[in-house]
């Protein structure tokens, strides 16, 4: 199930961030800079994305990253974090068993995870290789957000 973002996520997600929130219709765009690195970003957010009948029977969220190299897109988007501590927004969709995260740093840094097993979430990220550890690491915080963790 898709999630749906409040007035109040989108000013939480503008507090994280330091940015400020622009509306156009059902898109929610923030702009990021960082002077010191030279990285811009922009995200959206987009709800109420109706898909043919035949894909879909409710409307989804679409989190996109517009960078200077790249355009990141996450489909479903069923939750997000916000961290204040970590100047950071993690923005994920889960299902039939993985998980998929967007991170947006305050930066203007982002990173993706995709396809994470969700069993990669409560295991001890210590005994993990290194290459997996990161997604580990990094979507772990989404695990007491639900209640179907095995």
């Amino acid at each position: 199930m898709s999630f749906q973002f409040s007035d109040k996520d989108f000013d939480r997600i503008s507090a994280v961030l330091g940015t400020k929130t622009e509306r156009d219709g059902n898109v929610v765009r923030y702009r990021l800079t960082d002077h010191a690195s030279g990285r811009k970003l922009a995200l959206e957010i987009c709800g109420n994305v109706v898909l043919p009948e035949d894909i879909a029977v409710e409307p989804t969220t679409l989190v996109s990253v517009y960078a200077a190299n790249s355009f990141l897109q996450l489909h479903g988007c069923t939750g997000f974090i916000a961290s204040e501590e970590l100047g950071e927004v993690i923005f994920f969709s889960r299902q039939r068993g993985s998980t998929n995260g967007l991170v947006v740093e305050r930066e203007s840094g982002c990173s993706l995870y995709a396809s994470v097993d969700d069993r990669l979430l409560t295991a001890d990220f210590t005994q993990l290789p290194p290459e997996i550890m990161m997604s580990s690491v990094a979507l772990s915080m989404t695990e007491n957000l639900f209640n179907d963790f095995n």
